[in-house]
């Protein structure tokens, strides 16, 4: 299956920066097959964990975690960059390769012991991903599982979540 939804992926030379080769979910997500069939294997990893709420990070893990979330009857919470939440908000500032970057999420969204998927389009160093557990788990939640769509194998990420239950759709394990 992961070679049929490669094949919806499109790869974007020298985006953002000369030398990334960024991987476009937007070609997956004009095609409906496609979007069922992502759908349906995310589904399938997390059908049988009595999960509680869906959190998705901006801003492509908003567009799977949501319908992940309606489909396993859940609700779905968004982690945000810094300024887009209106209530009292937990942040997280975690190291990039170059500076740091910020995530936020509202105290109220994940009540003690609730059972959460942690989702997002793409796994690449893995430091967005962990910020976003760690926020989760501050506010009383039990990261259950982290999800992808894509990861990159080439850059370790998954290293940087060890502990975690994590599925990925799709591999790449190169730039080319």
């Amino acid at each position: 299956m992961e070679k049929d939804l490669k094949k919806f992926i499109r790869s974007v030379k020298d985006f953002p920066k000369k030398g990334i080769m960024f991987r476009d979910i937007t070609t997956l997500l004009k095609e409906p097959a496609a979007i069922k069939d992502t759908l349906d294997q995310l589904y399938n990893f997390a059908k049988d964990l009595n999960i509680s709420k869906v959190v998705g990070i901006e801003s492509r893990g908003f567009i799977f975690g949501s319908l992940l979330a309606d489909k396993l009857n859940a609700g779905f919470v968004p982690i945000r960059k810094p300024g887009k939440l209106p209530a009292e908000i937990e942040s997280a500032t975690y190291a990039l390769e170059y500076g740091t970057d910020t995530i936020e999420i509202h105290k109220d969204a994940i009540k003690l012991g609730e059972r959460v998927i942690l989702h997002d389009d793409l796994l690449a160093t893995g430091g967005t991903a962990k910020a976003a557990a760690g926020l989760i788990e501050k506010l009383g939640g039990e990261v259950v599982q982290i999800s992808f769509i894509i990861e990159l194998t080439f850059l370790h990420g998954r290293e940087k979540l060890k502990g975690y239950d994590v599925h990925s759709l799709i591999e790449y394990d190169n730039e080319e």
